[in-house]
């Protein structure tokens, strides 16, 4: 893998996000094109380049350079992202990383090999 690709001075200034577009660069750099137009990737194993996994890294760096979203209202208004769910101490029920936000048919299939 180089190493180059992942230097802060070779990161273009419109990248949002340096992890993403770290990994992505690595993964992009492992899997080249050999003369025969093979990817040289052990993971790959003969596959015809592009590969899926160039073809992913080349989505990472996309996403990497594009602009973060906008916060959502309730964090522009200034109201406490719990009110805003309705849920007290829980920002976003989607995110995070509590373990008591489990979606009903998972706590149904867990009750059920549980017992």
């Amino acid at each position: 893998m180089s190493e180059a690709s992942t230097d802060r001075a070779d990161r273009p200034a419109e990248v949002t996000d340096p992890l993403l577009w770290g990994l992505s660069t690595a993964v992009a750099d492992a899997h080249q094109p050999d003369d025969d137009r093979v990817c040289v990737s052990p993971s790959c194993v003969g596959a015809a380049w592009p590969c899926a996994a160039w073809n992913n890294a080349q989505e990472g760096l996309r996403a990497a350079r594009a602009p973060r979203p906008a916060p959502p209202a309730a964090a522009a208004t200034g109201e406490p992202a719990a009110a805003a769910t309705g849920e007290p101490g829980h920002a976003d029920p989607l995110t995070g990383w509590s373990t008591d936000l489990v979606p009903a048919a998972c706590t149904e299939a867990l009750a059920v090999s549980a017992a």
